[in-house]
């Protein structure tokens, strides 16, 4: 999966962007809060890490090819090294509740702002 796919899933999602960041990364916010990045360039291009569930951390970092986000297992991201392994409504289902996860964390106001 690459950025301009990515972008073309969640650019609907009401308070989601996208911009570069580290030079190498895209990465996706809900009112400015991260909610998933993708290396676009350089020796990682095509990976991505995200958010889940506290309980699905453990679960989907023992299947093969997720692995505790670097700098971000603390707060339970995933990194995907080949996005490419997972079926893509899977995907796509992971990075939607990736979204709604740090959309719920947001101030009361800000996410009735978003459901407006």
């Amino acid at each position: 999966m690459d950025g301009a796919g990515l972008q073309e899933w969640v650019g609907g999602w009401p308070g989601g962007e996208s911009g570069m960041k580290w030079e190498d990364d895209l990465v996706f916010t809900v009112a400015g809060k991260m909610f998933c990045v993708v290396c676009v360039r350089g020796p990682k291009q095509g990976s991505m890490s995200f958010k889940v569930e506290d309980e699905r951390f453990l679960e989907l970092t023992e299947r093969p090819g997720f692995q505790p986000a670097p700098y971000l297992a603390r707060a339970h991201w995933v990194y995907l090294e080949d996005p490419g392994r997972v079926p893509v409504a899977e995907l796509r289902a992971l990075l939607r509740r990736s979204y709604e996860l740090v959309r719920a964390r947001l101030p009361k106001k800000t996410q009735r702002e978003l459901a407006d």
